[in-house]
Protein backbone atom coordinates (compact mmCIF):
# COMPACT_ATOMS: atom_id res chain seq x y z
CA UNK A 1 0.00 0.00 0.00
CA UNK A 2 1.55 3.36 -0.98
CA UNK A 3 0.54 6.37 0.91
CA UNK A 4 0.87 9.77 -0.54
CA UNK A 5 -0.31 11.66 2.48
CA UNK A 6 2.61 13.88 3.58
CA UNK A 7 1.78 16.39 6.79
CA UNK A 8 4.26 19.53 5.94
CA UNK A 9 3.55 22.61 3.89
CA UNK A 10 6.40 25.05 3.45
CA UNK A 11 8.79 26.67 1.58
CA UNK A 12 8.43 25.41 -2.60
CA UNK A 13 11.26 23.85 -3.78
CA UNK A 14 12.64 22.14 -7.67
CA UNK A 15 14.17 18.93 -8.69
CA UNK A 16 16.58 20.15 -11.40
CA UNK A 17 19.78 18.65 -12.51
CA UNK A 18 19.80 15.83 -10.02
CA UNK A 19 19.89 18.04 -7.04
CA UNK A 20 17.16 19.54 -4.94
CA UNK A 21 16.97 23.79 -5.68
CA UNK A 22 14.91 26.08 -4.22
CA UNK A 23 12.11 27.84 -6.23
CA UNK A 24 12.89 31.21 -5.84
CA UNK A 25 9.70 33.09 -6.90
CA UNK A 26 9.22 36.76 -6.86
CA UNK A 27 6.08 37.93 -5.65
CA UNK A 28 5.67 40.45 -9.00
CA UNK A 29 5.53 37.09 -11.31
CA UNK A 30 2.21 36.40 -12.03
CA UNK A 31 3.09 33.07 -13.09
CA UNK A 32 1.51 30.43 -10.92
CA UNK A 33 3.19 28.74 -8.74
CA UNK A 34 2.90 24.86 -10.13
CA UNK A 35 3.95 23.16 -6.65
CA UNK A 36 1.95 25.15 -4.43
CA UNK A 37 4.73 25.48 -1.63
CA UNK A 38 5.65 21.81 -1.43
CA UNK A 39 8.67 20.92 1.10
CA UNK A 40 11.57 19.09 0.17
CA UNK A 41 10.55 16.00 2.10
CA UNK A 42 6.90 16.08 -0.24
CA UNK A 43 9.96 16.38 -3.41
CA UNK A 44 11.77 13.71 -2.19
CA UNK A 45 8.91 11.32 -1.51
CA UNK A 46 7.64 11.74 -4.85
CA UNK A 47 10.92 10.94 -6.58
CA UNK A 48 10.88 7.85 -5.02
CA UNK A 49 7.52 7.30 -6.14
CA UNK A 50 8.20 7.63 -9.61
CA UNK A 51 10.83 4.59 -9.32
CA UNK A 52 7.82 2.56 -7.66
CA UNK A 53 5.07 3.03 -9.77
CA UNK A 54 1.62 0.80 -9.95
CA UNK A 55 0.75 -1.39 -13.33
CA UNK A 56 -1.69 0.81 -13.92
CA UNK A 57 0.70 4.32 -13.24
CA UNK A 58 3.17 3.22 -15.90
CA UNK A 59 0.52 1.69 -18.54
CA UNK A 60 -0.46 5.64 -18.48
CA UNK A 61 2.27 7.38 -18.29
CA UNK A 62 3.38 5.79 -21.27
CA UNK A 63 0.65 7.28 -22.94
CA UNK A 64 0.74 10.51 -21.15
CA UNK A 65 4.53 10.85 -21.25
CA UNK A 66 6.62 12.95 -24.34
CA UNK A 67 3.52 15.50 -25.14
CA UNK A 68 1.92 12.51 -26.72
CA UNK A 69 -1.48 13.94 -26.40
CA UNK A 70 0.18 17.37 -27.66
CA UNK A 71 0.64 19.00 -24.01
CA UNK A 72 2.96 18.07 -21.04
CA UNK A 73 2.08 15.45 -18.29
CA UNK A 74 3.93 15.04 -15.46
CA UNK A 75 4.04 12.28 -13.09
CA UNK A 76 4.08 12.08 -9.33
CA UNK A 77 3.84 16.11 -9.47
CA UNK A 78 4.50 17.64 -5.94
CA UNK A 79 1.47 19.86 -5.16
CA UNK A 80 1.46 22.02 -1.79
CA UNK A 81 1.36 18.52 0.49
CA UNK A 82 0.56 16.13 -1.98
CA UNK A 83 1.81 14.03 -4.73
CA UNK A 84 -0.10 14.09 -7.74
CA UNK A 85 -0.21 11.34 -9.52
CA UNK A 86 -0.09 13.08 -13.31
CA UNK A 87 -0.59 16.58 -13.48
CA UNK A 88 -0.87 18.81 -16.84
CA UNK A 89 0.07 22.59 -15.56
CA UNK A 90 -0.42 24.33 -18.57
CA UNK A 91 -4.37 23.15 -18.64
CA UNK A 92 -4.63 22.52 -14.30
CA UNK A 93 -5.54 19.43 -14.93
CA UNK A 94 -4.78 16.50 -12.29
CA UNK A 95 -5.26 12.63 -12.82
CA UNK A 96 -5.60 10.32 -9.92
CA UNK A 97 -5.59 6.19 -9.98
CA UNK A 98 -7.28 5.06 -7.25
CA UNK A 99 -6.25 1.50 -5.73
CA UNK A 100 -8.29 -0.08 -3.97
CA UNK A 101 -7.48 1.60 -0.51
CA UNK A 102 -9.51 4.38 -2.00
CA UNK A 103 -12.33 2.35 -0.79
CA UNK A 104 -11.15 2.62 2.58
CA UNK A 105 -13.92 5.54 4.43
CA UNK A 106 -10.75 7.84 5.85
CA UNK A 107 -9.63 7.53 2.38
CA UNK A 108 -12.61 8.68 0.75
CA UNK A 109 -12.78 11.61 2.99
CA UNK A 110 -9.14 12.96 3.14
CA UNK A 111 -9.39 12.38 -1.37
CA UNK A 112 -12.44 14.65 -0.61
CA UNK A 113 -10.59 16.90 1.01
CA UNK A 114 -7.95 17.14 -1.25
CA UNK A 115 -10.29 17.04 -4.33
CA UNK A 116 -11.48 20.60 -2.85
CA UNK A 117 -7.94 22.29 -2.00
CA UNK A 118 -7.30 21.54 -5.41
CA UNK A 119 -10.62 22.87 -6.61
CA UNK A 120 -9.67 25.76 -4.72
CA UNK A 121 -6.36 26.16 -6.79
CA UNK A 122 -8.44 26.24 -9.76
CA UNK A 123 -7.29 22.85 -10.83
CA UNK A 124 -9.55 20.32 -12.11
CA UNK A 125 -9.18 16.75 -11.01
CA UNK A 126 -10.40 13.16 -12.29
CA UNK A 127 -9.70 10.19 -10.96
CA UNK A 128 -9.74 6.85 -12.58
CA UNK A 129 -9.71 3.19 -10.71
CA UNK A 130 -6.80 0.66 -11.91
CA UNK A 131 -8.65 -1.56 -13.25
CA UNK A 132 -10.35 1.22 -15.43
CA UNK A 133 -6.57 2.20 -16.37
CA UNK A 134 -5.26 -1.50 -17.36
CA UNK A 135 -9.20 -2.75 -18.89
CA UNK A 136 -10.16 0.35 -20.74
CA UNK A 137 -7.49 2.72 -21.66
CA UNK A 138 -9.57 4.06 -24.62
CA UNK A 139 -12.09 5.20 -22.55
CA UNK A 140 -9.99 6.58 -19.90
CA UNK A 141 -7.84 8.47 -22.75
CA UNK A 142 -11.48 9.26 -24.42
CA UNK A 143 -12.29 11.35 -21.10
CA UNK A 144 -8.77 12.87 -20.36
CA UNK A 145 -8.69 14.16 -23.92
CA UNK A 146 -12.26 15.84 -23.59
CA UNK A 147 -10.95 17.13 -19.93
CA UNK A 148 -7.92 18.69 -21.81
CA UNK A 149 -10.48 20.35 -23.93
CA UNK A 150 -12.61 22.25 -21.59
CA UNK A 151 -11.63 25.83 -20.66
CA UNK A 152 -9.69 26.24 -17.74
CA UNK A 153 -12.02 27.23 -14.87
CA UNK A 154 -15.09 25.67 -15.33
Amino acid sequence: MRVAVPPLGGQGVRVGFGRIKFLMMSEKEDKPNMFQGATRWVFQFAKRMRYEPTAAEAALWEVLSGKKLGTKFRRQHPFGRFILDFYCHEKKLAIEIDGGYHLDEAQQEYDALRTEYLRELGVREIRFTNEDVLRKMDEVLAKIKKEMHRPIGV
